[in-house]
């Protein structure tokens, strides 16, 4: 398992998710993806992608600059 993270700050809706999706395509099942964002817009976005792909969502914070999420890829 690695872990890789995506600094997606500054980017707005849809750009998040499209290069969310973009990256998961890369990782292996079970790898986990660090996603950094600033669009208010991902909140829903990424849950909902990972929802809708099969990925899990394994946490979400708000950070001083925006939101954190941690993703595992799914089969």
């Amino acid at each position: 398992m690695s872990e890789t993270t995506l600094d997606l700050k500054g980017l707005k809706c849809p750009l998040p998710a499209l290069k969310t999706r973009k990256a998961m395509t890369r990782l292996a099942e079970g790898d986990h993806l660090v996603v950094l964002t600033t669009d208010p817009m991902a909140e829903i976005d990424i849950p909902h992608f990972c929802k809708e792909n099969g990925h899990a969502l394994l946490s979400r914070e708000r950070t001083d600059f925006g939101h954190r999420f941690l993703l595992s890829k799914g089969g």
